[in-house]
This record gives C-alpha cells, sequence and structure tokens, in this order.
C-alpha cells in the first residue's frame, strides 16, 4: 500500500510539473524575435519587474547580459 501511494504522488508531480511548463515554453518562443537585438550598456539600468512586465508601452523584457531588462520593440 505505501508503495503504491508513492507511485501516485510522483505520478501528481509529473503531471504537475508538465502542466506548469507548457504555457512558459510557447510564451518564450513567441517573444524571442523581439529579443534578438543587442543591447546598450544604457539599458542595464532599465529592468524588468519581477513578474517580467515593463512600464513603458511598446517595450518587452529581454534576458540580457546584465539581467532582464525592457527593450523597445521597434
Amino acid at each position: 500500500m505505501p508503495s503504491q501511494a508513492l507511485l501516485l504522488l510522483l505520478l501528481l508531480g509529473e503531471l504537475l510539473l508538465q502542466a506548469q511548463g507548457g504555457r512558459r515554453k510557447l510564451k518564450m518562443m513567441q517573444s524571442a524575435k523581439a529579443c534578438q537585438k543587442k543591447p546598450s550598456v544604457d539599458l542595464c539600468s532599465n529592468h524588468c519587474s519581477y513578474f517580467l512586465k515593463c512600464p513603458e508601452e511598446n517595450t518587452m523584457c529581454c534576458p540580457t547580459y546584465c539581467g532582464n531588462v525592457c527593450m523597445s520593440l521597434q
């Protein structure tokens, strides 16, 4: 009985991990095209929020060598 409970917990944990990762990968793939520009040193002071949001319109949070920064889409 304990081994069946452990197997059930393992299966539920695996399902939860798959459910969390699926949407994030799709979102990251869609934003990859906009983040192909190289950031300047000036952008390193314009960091994204904790939830990867930018306060300005027409900007997107992109990963760079100095952390996640808000970059213009134009």
